[in-house]
């Protein structure tokens, strides 16, 4: 029997019975209690502390919003998927337009180079935010893979208005990850940054230089529509 079976079976014959988990107080992680207003404008203070960016649309008038971010910043080839809604709709947008969608569901070892050196932008869909932290939240698909908001310079990402919630803890819990916790989940919170033993910090060296959250809203956007912050 090896050590690592010896321990287990003292633990498993314990005299006093099997160990039980402690109870355990998570209101420290929880019980904000923000309102929806609160939530948005927590998230959008803290994501933009850190040089993201975020600009308000309807759900009606997001693809141009898109079309014109894309001819502003001078993105020729966009990387995305094409089965999630906030893809699909995109490309229907975009296909008379001069920007060229790259295609994601490829292997990685087919288009390696292409991704770090051709690809100008990416955009992904979001499961949601945390306003206590300014924290996009993604769970990768093979349709959106965790490369398409880690390897272009910049990152556009689809967030609902509605999709915010108070704490990671939240989060957890309303989306039952106890019970199937993603094998890839990604938290976000502003462009890759670093910074050097002075204390100067540089932007995307490690990931994207830019990140950029569209906020979607079911009826006119918040403040300005169509406006960055």
């Amino acid at each position: 029997m090896s050590a690592r079976e010896t321990i287990l079976k003292r633990l498993r014959e314990r005299a006093d019975g099997p160990l039980t988990a402690p109870e355990s107080d998570f209101a420290v992680v929880t019980g904000r209690d923000w309102s929806a207003e609160e939530r948005l404008a927590r998230f959008e203070r803290l994501i933009t502390s850190v040089h993201g960016e975020v600009v308000h649309v309807t759900r009606d008038d997001w693809t141009r919003a898109l079309a014109k971010l894309l001819s502003d910043r001078g993105v020729n080839r966009l990387a995305l998927g094409r089965e999630h809604p906030v893809a699909a709709e995109a490309r229907a947008a975009l296909v008379d337009t001069e920007v060229e969608l790259v295609d994601v569901d490829r292997d990685i070892e087919t288009w390696q180079r292409e991704q770090f050196d051709r690809v100008d932008a990416g955009l992904t869909s979001v499961g949601g935010a945390i306003a206590e932290t300014g924290s996009l939240w993604l769970w990768p698909t093979p349709d959106e893979p965790r490369r398409l908001s880690l390897v272009p310079p910049v990152h556009i990402a689809v967030l609902e208005a509605d999709a915010i919630e108070d704490t990671f803890f939240d989060v957890i819990e309303s989306r039952g990850w106890a019970g199937g916790m993603p094998t890839n989940a990604l938290l976000i919170s502003g462009p890759s940054k670093t910074a050097d033993i002075e204390q100067t910090l540089a932007y995307g060296v490690h990931g994207p230089r830019e990140l950029i959250v569209l906020v979607r809203h079911a009826g006119a956007a918040a403040g300005d529509a169509g406006g960055t912050a």
